[in-house]
């Protein structure tokens, strides 16, 4: 398939569409164009030259020639109406690591900030169901690592969504892995994450624009987290976690694993623990992680724990708040410190809640998320 320069609409909506046929993976998709050399001589060839081919049943010809291209336009159209894009393995903008692990995909669908794709990575995973520890150490190796490379993870509830705001609020770079097409927000708690998501990151995923999400989406999902990184980082993880599925993959791939060490009494940090028992590096610190991607020397204290600095996107009351919550406060001596009124207090303390940056206490206090 020629690249994104010189190819014609009507030849990348037939090849969209023989992506969408049941069974037609990396491997068919390249011998169907070897044998009939555009994506529309392979959907309108004769039903006898399809099941010729080596690996393909009659089954497998009658499902081709029944796709239209029809479905690869309708695609199309949906992708340019959220104003995303779609890359194919000969497009320069392609990840070039994704083109070398097993089962590559055969087109991805990028939304954001397209270039991303092909900087430096890191892949954190862990737990929907973290610990604080686990919550405060993604925070902070999410931002260490942002602040010089990009983070990926897979835009789940949980570590994943804490690492891709973290890296944003520090004014870094984050790329999510979606087991779904644009279009749906899973988990719908998600969907103020999405938008940040496309404006200052971006967006990939396999799946056209509208599909919904199902259960053997997302192992396959994980193998395209690890896949566009150099490292995998475990942050908190049970020995049972979707998390270890990624580590699986990285390995397969030949990508280095990290983890971060946890309380040996803590299940939650059971399978970082025996990461680290069978030979993980570590991660004590985003210096760590940015050793293993070439950078080690672009963080100014490699480990010396330095909590993270404001979001650069915080309001003036916002960020006024965030100052005065380095030690727990009521909401009243919050409101006369920033001169403001209590509503407005309020709204902006409950945005700040919900992008994980602090905490409501009992007794209407609250408290910088550390």
């Amino acid at each position: 398939m020629a690249d994104d320069s010189n190819r014609s609409p009507d030849s990348l909506a037939a090849y969209l569409a023989l992506t969408q046929v049941p069974g037609i993976g990396a491997a068919r998709l390249r011998l169907l164009l070897a044998a009939f050399e555009t994506p529309q001589a392979a959907l309108t060839a004769p039903h006898r030259a399809i099941a010729a081919l080596a690996g393909f049943s009659k089954a497998a010809a009658t499902a081709i020639r029944a796709q239209s291209p029809a479905a690869g336009a309708r695609i199309l159209a949906d992708v340019e109406r959220f104003g995303a894009r779609v890359l194919l393995p000969g497009d320069a903008a392609f990840p070039a690591l994704l083109r070398e692990i097993p089962e590559a995909p055969v087109v991805l669908y990028a939304w954001g900030d397209v270039a991303l794709l092909g900087r430096p990575a890191a892949a954190m995973v862990g737990s929907r169901d973290h610990t604080e520890y686990g919550a405060t150490a993604a925070r902070l190796l999410a931002a260490g690592v942002a602040r010089a490379a990009v983070v990926v993870s897979g835009m789940a509830r949980g570590i994943d969504a804490i690492v891709h705001s973290a890296a944003l609020d520090a004014g870094g770079a984050s790329v999510g892995v979606l087991g779904n097409g644009f279009g749906v927000i899973y988990p719908a708690a998600n969907r103020a994450l999405y938008d940040r998501m496309v404006a200052h990151g971006c967006l990939v995923t396999e799946h056209p624009p509208g599909e919904r999400p199902h259960a053997g989406a997302f192992p396959r999902r994980n193998r395209l987290i690890s896949g566009l990184a150099l490292a995998v980082v475990v942050v908190e993880a049970r020995v049972t976690s979707g998390a270890l599925i990624t580590v699986d993959s990285g390995l397969a791939q030949g990508r280095t694993v990290l983890a971060v060490p946890g309380p040996i009494t803590s299940l939650t940090s059971e399978g970082c623990n025996k990461l680290i028992q069978q030979g993980a590096k570590p991660a004590l610190c985003a210096g760590d992680i940015l050793e293993e991607l070439g950078l080690g020397g672009l963080t100014p204290a490699r480990c010396a724990g330095v909590e993270p600095g404001p979001p650069p996107d915080l309001s003036p009351l916002q960020l006024s708040l965030w100052n005065q919550l380095a030690e727990r406060r009521h909401i009243d001596a919050l409101a006369i410190n920033a001169q403001a009124a209590p509503p407005q207090v309020l709204t902006a303390l409950t945005e700040l809640e919900l992008r994980g940056l602090v905490r409501q206490e009992p007794g209407m206090q609250f408290t910088r998320v550390q």
